[in-house]
């Protein structure tokens, strides 16, 4: 079989009138006998099937009202197992730039950046943000960006373990998000090829050239010095001065934009690239988060406004998708305008304790995207605690940040509602409380009726009540971010990656910075 490689040389693409009258008195309404008058037991025959008819148009009517979750009810009681999105894999293995026979810049003209190194075994949050970094580099250097599943466990069959739950190993991105990311078309002028999947890269580059990250990061990636803005130039300069149009990061080797990077001030230089570049600009989440958006819109959306025509409400809901399979982006960053009222807590709980316990002793910083220097709160790393050790009181302002009490969100919700009347009056009154969090439902009743003597709330949801499909509970995370980045004001987790992205796409969005808050 000829390689991809070799094809680049040989197959170059240059670019009314008869109505009775009316009657004059009662009389003249008698009809005249007819001979096709039924029986009497015909006539209840009959009547008998006009209301089964009746039923059945109005039950199969109905049903189509049926929230989707309720519909997949009976696939879940069938599927024990988690879903394995085999539909999604199918379409990402379909989509239309997988095609040779396509002109400049794709087809056999197409250059491409795999980077085989990508994080696995990390929560979503990690993942979402190495993965804007590589599609911006792919993007910057004109390469069609290889996308891959969010992948639990690389070499597993089809489920892992976690928490002692099973898990799907690999998540198709089409699950989870839309956009030029996983293949759709960039603006107009634009002459970068559209992303494509490993697999059809697996396939038409089956010797690409291989580079190890070590090649560039060895000296700078924990170099508190040099800034994320240096290491991708260097990345910039290396992919443009390599011929070879299919290129690999060797997976053994570290990821090219690594958590010391995200974790610090360092990520912030490339904020004047990211927040200009496409990647994020048309980032969207999937047509299945927006169908768990839409479908638990009651939980976080103030009733004062619910019933109002669409046309008066201060926030438009975005589209409920028509399909399930499609990667254009749905409600853009730059289009996602913020739900009026809307109060969304980011809450982290469970085995965080333990990795605040870890910031705390290493003395740890917020995540970078979380220290934009006109968001209002900052956080103080503290400068007398020795090498994974600390004082009782830096822990104690450690956990104030990362893993506050039920009387510290308290106050915080009681700061944030004074700030917002200052800076609006009672133009934005937030109504609202969504609360994203992994807590258990004792305690979350606990924060509820806290959070109800703060004042009259229309609504307070959580992530615990969310009704979600079969499909959708895996990508949860993700719904509850959509919620985060939409709210009117938002208070997060300044030490959660989870929290930083949100950040991130609520600047893209252009959302007030006094509007991003943290614990």
């Amino acid at each position: 079989m000829q390689s991809f490689k070799s094809s680049f040389k040989t197959n170059k693409h240059s670019r009314s009138t008869d109505s009775p009258n009316l009657p004059l008195n009662n009389t003249d309404t008698r009809s005249p006998p007819s001979r096709f008058s039924l029986t009497r037991r015909c006539t209840r025959l009959l009547t008998g099937l006009i209301l089964v008819c009746l039923f059945l148009f109005f039950s199969r009517f109905k049903a189509t009202t049926v929230p989707s979750w309720l519909q997949e009810q009976e696939l879940a009681e069938t599927h024990k197992l988690p879903p394995l999105y085999e539909e999604y894999h199918d379409f990402e293995r379909d989509l239309p730039q997988h095609n040779l026979s396509l002109p400049f810049p794709e087809g056999r003209d197409a250059k491409f950046f795999w980077a085989a190194n990508h994080v696995t075994s990390s929560g979503w949050g990690n993942a979402m943000q190495e993965l804007v970094m590589n599609a911006v580099l792919a993007h910057t250097t004109k390469r069609a960006f290889v996308f891959n599943n969010f992948t639990w466990e690389r070499d597993a069959l089809d489920y892992s373990t976690f928490n002692g739950k099973l898990i799907p190993s690999r998540i198709p991105l089409s699950a989870i998000i839309s956009g030029p990311i996983i293949g759709s078309s960039f603006p107009p002028g634009d002459a970068a090829p559209r992303a494509v999947s490993r697999e059809y890269f697996k396939k038409v580059c089956p010797n690409p050239t291989v580079i190890d990250s070590w090649d560039i990061n060895e000296h700078l990636r924990l170099d508190n010095n040099v800034p994320a803005l240096v290491i991708f130039k260097k990345w910039v300069e290396k992919l443009n001065d390599i011929d070879d149009p299919c290129v690999e990061i060797r997976q053994e080797s570290f990821q090219l934009f690594e958590i010391w990077l995200f974790g610090s001030k360092r990520i912030l230089s490339m904020w004047p690239i990211l927040s200009k570049s496409p990647i994020l600009n048309d980032f969207s989440w999937s047509p299945l988060v927006h169908r768990a958006y839409a479908e638990n819109a009651h939980l976080f959306t103030p009733k004062s406004y619910r019933y109002l025509p669409s046309f008066m409400r201060p926030s438009q809901q975005p589209p409920i998708p028509t399909t399930l399979h499609d990667v254009n982006p749905i409600l853009k960053t730059k289009e996602t305008d913020t739900v009026a009222g809307l109060l969304a807590l980011h809450i982290r709980r469970g085995d965080f304790a333990g990795h605040c316990s870890h910031l705390a002793n290493w003395s740890s910083d917020w995540n970078g995207f979380n220290q934009f220097s006109v968001l209002p709160d900052k956080f103080r790393v503290p400068t007398d605690g020795s090498w994974g050790e600390t004082t009782e009181a830096n822990t104690q302002m450690y956990f104030k940040a990362c893993f506050p009490t039920i009387e510290q969100i308290v106050e915080k919700v009681r700061e944030v509602l004074v700030d917002q009347r200052r800076l609006y009056g009672s133009a934005k009154e937030l109504k609202s409380i969504y609360v994203m969090t992994n807590g258990d439902v004792e305690w979350l009743q606990q924060l509820n009726e806290a959070l109800s003597r703060v004042k009259r709330w229309d609504t307070i949801g959580t992530s615990r009540d969310m009704e979600l499909s079969w499909e959708a509970k895996p990508v949860a995370q993700a719904v509850d971010m959509l919620i985060g980045q939409r709210a009117q004001v938002f208070i997060g987790n300044g030490f959660s990656s989870l929290t930083s992205n949100i950040v991130m796409l609520r600047m893209s969005g252009n959302v007030p910075p006094e509007d991003t808050r943290f614990w």
